[in-house]
């Protein structure tokens, strides 16, 4: 059936006509020739978006692992699954076969069964982007636990957040990373969240840095003798389509991060045939994406998307900037790689270095260039296509969120026609609409909007763990029937969409979403702090910064205000992070705020990017003469 693979533009047109007329049959098809079923469906989809409830395959029986590893073993036992491409350039690469892969999660399986771990259990896995993180999490997919992965490089306060919103009674860790030039120190980081985590009972620690750590009696264990001594089969839990798989957290414009909880049979489906289509992949191909698989786009394009289709996904340690900035080009080189995926922050930070370092290696073994995490500028495409893909290799730029598990709008490599800041067509099955700020739905082209999408797609997010009210309170409840994205985007004179950015209070930095009222929380806890407000402002190489404007307590120049802003760099960093850090700190006497005492952050993000010259009716605020004080004092 060619539905699974498009190749060409009329092909495409006809299978997303398809898609969009008979949804049902359309994924059933899909579903049925491409995966393993222990059990097959008795209802393709059922779904109310006012509740919002949204159903996949209902009925069916399977396990996620089964169709990444155990289906391929007969035909591709002997072929690489993955390839570790570790910090250290002098360290050897690790070639990890169908076969070894399949070993290596049925005894990690059965060290989490060990440990007590049972199917429906949450697992929270705080690992570097090493071998044991994609083993670990497919270890949890094949018993029916739920993993939580928390980036390895968030604070020990985010990190016991999130532990506790979903309950872990387990972390997965490591002594400490490799980054550059740098280690850290992950082992302390989950000591000290864990003195506010009554839930978990184990630590199981890998060995990655050889540091000399605490290990505490009872409760943390290393985890390389309990492999060894862990049998290498395991029967594959058997799981409902709609039991969750995953919870992956992501930062919510106000409050806490939210827990999207991702299912099993349409994520798989979803992450599955969008791989083969958007990165054209093709059975002997070598597949990298840079992400980590902390965020979504490692879960959806490093592990499963890839491994579903019998693929050779890279997983890679370090920093495009370690030894030097040729790093990401020496890896493909030396692996061959054929289509590369990554984020237009790293496009730029490599972009600024001079040229020499991408002319010393052979980049010809390169078909397909992706970009994710947020729209890439011009300049940027312009120098991607140019200089890596030598204007051979067209570039997907792919729009999705954590919320949809995989990419929705895309262009096709060699059947869509590219159109640089374009993320170009919706992907096949995906009905995106953009809404007007009266909610009806603009019709025609050369229009923009927020960007809705008004029928479900197989690995939508279904709910926010432990809270489905605030799962519709953000996502369904802006407009009536439709998802909302929180992006606003415009569609050209051909029906292109072009995402323009948030539209809520999220900030893209580097391209993690930044929510601000946790940073700024996070600020007001400085004890000589009053009030702040984050914005954003362009960056040449992170797209967006931060730029903060503190009220201090105490007005008077007592206060070192270098000091002053490192404290308070320092305590987003406990809070959040180091990618949460403001380049920029302006104290100021007052916030403009509307008589109902809402910052106006509007007129702040233009005073951030320098852009006075119409800040709109600044009349109405409770306190205008705030304004001009800003801008005379703006950084």
């Amino acid at each position: 059936m060619s539905n699974y693979h498009i190749k060409h533009l009329e092909e495409y047109y006809q299978v997303y006509r398809k898609s969009v007329r008979e949804p049902e049959n359309f994924w059933e098809e899909v579903a049925e020739e491409h995966f393993m079923w222990r059990k097959k469906w008795n209802n393709v989809l059922s779904w109310d978006f006012s509740k919002p409830e949204i159903k996949w395959f209902e009925g069916a029986q399977l396990n996620v692992t089964e169709n990444c590893i155990d289906r391929h073993l007969v035909t591709r036992g002997d072929k690489t699954a993955i390839i570790f491409e570790p910090n250290d350039p002098k360290e050897n690469s690790e070639h990890i076969t169908y076969k070894q892969l399949h070993e290596r999660v049925c005894k990690f399986a059965n060290v989490l069964k060990n440990e007590g771990i049972k199917k429906g259990d949450r697992v929270c896995i705080y690992l570097p982007m090493i071998p044991e993180l994609a083993i670990s999490v497919l270890a949890c997919a094949r018993i029916g636990a739920i993993h939580s992965v928390v980036f390895a490089g968030f604070s020990s306060t985010a990190l016991s957040t999130r532990i506790n919103d979903s309950d872990c009674k387990i972390v997965i860790t490591s002594d400490g990373s490799y980054r550059g030039a740098k280690t850290i120190d992950l082992k302390t980081i989950v000591d000290e969240a864990l003195e506010s985590c009554d839930g978990v009972k184990s630590v199981l620690v890998v060995k990655r840095i050889n540091s000399d750590i605490q290990m505490k009696d009872g409760r943390d264990k290393w985890l390389q003798p309990l492999l060894d001594n862990a049998s290498a089969d395991y029967e594959a839990e058997i799981m409902n389509a709609e039991d969750p798989l995953f919870i992956l957290y992501t930062s919510g414009s106000t409050g806490k991060p939210k827990g999207m909880v991702h299912t099993t049979a349409g994520y798989m489906v979803y992450t599955a045939y969008t791989f083969k289509n958007v990165f054209q992949y093709k059975e002997d191909d070598v597949y990298w994406c840079t992400a980590d698989i902390g965020w979504i786009t490692g879960h959806s394009y490093i592990v499963y998307g890839p491994l579903a289709n019998g693929a050779t996904t890279v997983m890679f340690e370090g920093v495009p900037s370690y030894p030097d900035f040729g790093r990401f080009w020496e890896i493909v080189e030396k692996h061959k790689v054929n289509q590369f995926y990554t984020a237009p922050t790293a496009i730029r930070a490599l972009a600024k270095q001079g040229l020499e370092l991408v002319e010393k290696y052979d980049l010809s073994s390169l078909k397909v260039l992706g970009s994710v995490g947020e729209p890439i500028n011009e300049e940027a495409w312009h120098w991607y296509n140019d200089n890596i893909g030598k204007k051979n290799s067209p570039i997907v730029d792919t729009w999705w969120q954590t919320e949809t598990g995989g990419i929705m709008i895309t262009p096709i490599p060699f059947v869509t026609p590219t159109k640089h800041t374009y993320a170009t067509l919706p992907f096949i099955g995906i009905q995106p609409t953009l809404m007007d700020e009266n909610r009806n739905e603009l019709k025609g082209n050369q229009v923009d909007g927020g960007l809705c999408i008004k029928f479900p797609w197989p690995s939508m997010a279904r709910t926010i763990w432990g809270n489905h009210q605030r799962y519709k309170d953000t996502y369904f409840s802006t407009y009536e029937n439709k998802y909302f994205t929180g992006d606003g985007a415009l569609r050209d004179e051909v029906g292109y969409y072009r995402i323009t950015g948030r539209v809520d209070d999220v900030i893209i930095v580097s391209g993690h979403n930044l929510g601000t009222a946790p940073i700024e929380d996070a600020i007001n806890e400085h004890p000589a702090v009053a009030e702040s407000a984050i914005v954003g402002f362009p960056h040449e190489v992170k797209g967006n910064a931060l730029y903060g404007y503190v009220i201090l307590k105490d007005t008077g120049e007592s206060r070192n205000h270098n000091n002053l802003r490192k404290e308070i760099n320092q305590i987003i960093t406990e809070h959040i992070g180091p990618i949460a850090k403001l380049d920029k700190i302006q104290f100021t006497k007052g916030l403009p705020k509307t008589r109902s005492g809402k910052i106006m952050r509007r007129i702040l993000r233009k005073i951030a990017c320098k852009d006075t010259s119409n800040l709109g009716d600044t009349s109405t605020l409770l306190n205008p003469e705030v304004v001009q004080d800003i801008i005379e004092n703006v950084l």
